[in-house]
């Protein structure tokens, strides 16, 4: 005889504010999100304490919640993200957004040589990815809540990488990745930008 088992989730539990995180039941487990993804941004030096510029209005943020769930319905994580609030998408902006991607077809023939010639492959993944990107425009972003810095109440935060909700993050991750790993003297191949390739005495 064959059991069947039905259960449901209820994915609209997360919080909608910061403040909903500090007074729900996981409080203790939000804070520990919010301070890991708070370490990640800081130790990444993603941004500086400054006065902010006459004529100048900073930027707002949003965090967003999200509990990560394993198939039976139990929690195995607790995540927040600091989203930025629409850069680069006000109307008329001039921003350069455009980040190159790699070709289906291009991914397809490296599979296949990789195959056809039983080489050795590997894989990598490069956390918190967008926070790489180093910014050329200047930016000024609101303190988030629970930071505010004392004695330092009248400053606001200067993005010096990129953050969650630029529109720009994208291109100016690859621009980074593209100067890293060209300077390991790889070089592009002629057909697809993203595709990287360098030679050795052993190839």
């Amino acid at each position: 005889m064959t059991r069947e088992v039905i259960f449901s989730i209820n994915l609209d539990d997360d919080p909608k504010t910061f403040t909903e995180a500090m007074t729900s039941r996981d409080d203790p487990l939000w804070k520990e999100a919010i301070n890991d993804k708070m370490d990640s941004i800081m130790g990444n030096g993603t941004w500086e304490l400054a006065n902010l510029p006459l004529g100048r209005r900073p930027i707002g943020y949003k965090w967003i919640f999200k509990k990560k769930y394993h198939l039976d319905g139990s929690v195995y994580a607790y995540k927040a993200n600091l989203l930025l609030r629409a850069i680069g998408n006000e109307k008329g902006s001039i921003i350069d957004t455009y980040a190159l991607v790699a070709r289906i077809s291009s991914i397809r023939a490296l599979i296949e040589i990789l195959a056809l010639k039983g080489l050795y492959t590997d894989r990598m993944d490069v956390k918190t990815t967008f926070l790489n990107g180093y910014l050329k425009e200047e930016i000024y972003l609101e303190k988030p809540e629970g930071f505010v810095i004392p004695g330092q109440e009248n400053k606001v935060f200067r993005l010096i990488k990129s953050l969650y909700g630029l529109k720009q993050a994208p291109k100016q991750w690859h621009e980074r990745f593209d100067i890293t790993v060209t300077a390991f003297s790889f070089q592009h191949n002629s057909v697809d930008m993203c595709i990287y390739f360098t030679c050795t005495s052993n190839t």
